[in-house]
């Protein structure tokens, strides 16, 4: 399978091109994205692209691939090596750089990869942005000549600045944590988060105990950070006697933490928990996306902050933080963005946040979790059949009359008792369904009812051309 849309490139390694992502769907690509870099590059002389990837078995060759496609332009590469999204992100700027790729398909299993794309900023392209890059690699490019032929130098050197700059922040109280004596977990699916994460941790004088921290790019279990998903790092938190467990994504842009007892603390928990941290010393507007928790809101507004919810997808939320002056937003896949630092999800920065307000605080992990407001969200999902989804989310609009209704993306329904948001993915062919509700029962029922009713509407719902 591959999928190209305006965030970039996402496949399944293998087949022909245009099924999977292959070496060519690459060069087509990453030659796109290399003729954006010299339609806006920021100087006279020869643009400059960082790139980085995670740990996947593929990464090496699409790495080749891509540094060489992107030096065949004329393009000077810095390749960072094993590397993380937000690391990658911070290097663009930290390099003066043009632009800057991620290799990693973040939470999908390990057949899959994909390239994303960062303009000058070290941001996500924008919609337009991505459009422009799509149009390019359609419509062809030129090469330069051999004269003009790029290079491409490895820095490995950035995982450690990347640590540093964590370190650095004003709200990061390392001398405080150092003093707390914490034992932690971590579990990094086998990928570069078993590097970057145990080396922020030992930085701050914790113990750590390692869970898949190999970087092999071979999966010990499903990527995403779920509670399903994490059955060795609870053993390991329990068994070893932990303060609490860190889980992260294999590219380290989400971030779940798993209390002492075993317990979840929850990852639509992780930016609740730092938000209440942030404001309580530097007060400001929050945002996160429309699928994400309502604690997010009651935390807000019990420090006297605006809370405001974006579309789904980082680039919108990093839009509606740009337009309220948010001290903080993320999403509620555990994704912490703090403009302090950078405008992108960051795990290490999360962490950073965190451990601060955990020792801060003076309470256990299960405690902290225990003073915020508890509600239940389901995630369900659809697979996407060849019809006009949108006729059929509108056809559900309006037959719903009991309910405060947002089309930002897609169609949130919100209720006294709770909410329910279906909206297509943006990485997979699928429809996402997510309920929260103050029990896990309620948040079951608005989800089956919902997803009832969208596949009533989706049967009858004309086929796409």
């Amino acid at each position: 399978m591959l999928i190209a849309s305006i965030s970039g490139i996402r496949g399944t390694v293998g087949g022909k091109a245009g099924e999977g992502l292959s070496p060519a769907d690459v060069v087509t690509f990453a030659s796109g994205y290399g003729a954006w870099i010299w339609q806006h590059k920021k100087s006279s002389d020869s643009p400059r692209v960082v790139v980085g990837r995670d740990a996947r078995i593929s990464g090496p060759w699409l790495r080749d691939v891509v540094c060489g496609t992107l030096n065949a332009l004329g393009i000077d590469v810095i390749d960072l090596g094993l590397s993380t999204t937000p690391t990658v992100e911070l290097a663009v700027p930290g390099l003066e750089a043009d632009g800057g790729m991620i290799l990693t398909a973040s939470h999908n299993p390990k057949e899959w990869n994909a390239m994303k794309l960062l303009n000058w900023k070290g941001e996500f392209l924008s919609a337009s942005a991505g459009n422009e890059v799509l149009t390019l690699a359609r419509d062809g490019v030129t090469y330069a000549d051999v004269e003009g032929t790029g290079t491409t130098t490895l820095d490995d050197s950035w995982l450690e600045h990347h640590v540093a700059h964590v370190l650095d922040l004003d709200l990061v109280n390392a001398e405080a944590i150092r003093g707390a004596g914490l034992k932690v977990a971590v579990d990094a699916v086998n990928s570069s988060g078993g590097i970057a994460v145990p080396l922020l941790l030992q930085s701050l004088g914790v113990e750590v105990i390692q869970v898949h921290c190999e970087p092999t790019g071979d999966f010990a279990h499903n990527p995403e950070p779920l509670p399903q998903h994490l059955s060795d790092l609870t053993k390991t938190v329990i068994d070893s006697q932990c303060d609490f467990g860190i889980s992260v994504d294999p590219d380290v842009d989400r971030l779940c933490f798993v209390c002492e007892d075993g317990s979840f603390f929850g990852e639509e928990y992780t930016l609740v928990a730092v938000a209440d941290y942030v404001l309580t010393h530097t007060p400001g507007p929050t945002v996160s996306n429309l699928s994400s928790t309502r604690a997010l809101r009651e935390v807000s507004t019990h420090h006297g902050c605006a809370y405001t919810a974006s579309a789904v997808g980082e680039v919108n939320v990093v839009a509606k933080m740009r337009e309220t002056g948010a001290i903080l937003g993320g999403e509620g896949n555990g994704g912490i963005i703090y403009p302090a630092s950078h405008l992108g999800r960051d795990a290490l920065v999360g962490i950073g946040l965190f451990l601060s307000h955990l020792v801060a605080s003076g309470m256990s992990c299960r405690s902290l979790r225990n003073t915020y407001p508890d509600f239940y969200m389901v995630k369900d999902k659809l697979s996407l059949p060849p019809v006009d989804v949108d006729s059929a989310l509108q056809s559900l609009r309006n037959e719903i009359k009991d309910a405060e209704v947002n089309d930002v993306d897609g169609v949130k329904f919100d209720f006294q008792e709770g909410w329910v948001h279906l909206r297509k993915s943006n990485t997979e062919p699928i429809i996402r369904i997510y309920a929260e509700a103050s029990s896990a029962d309620g948040a079951r029922a608005l989800a089956n009812r919902f997803s009832d009713r969208l596949g009533h509407h989706l049967q009858n719902a004309p086929a796409l051309a």
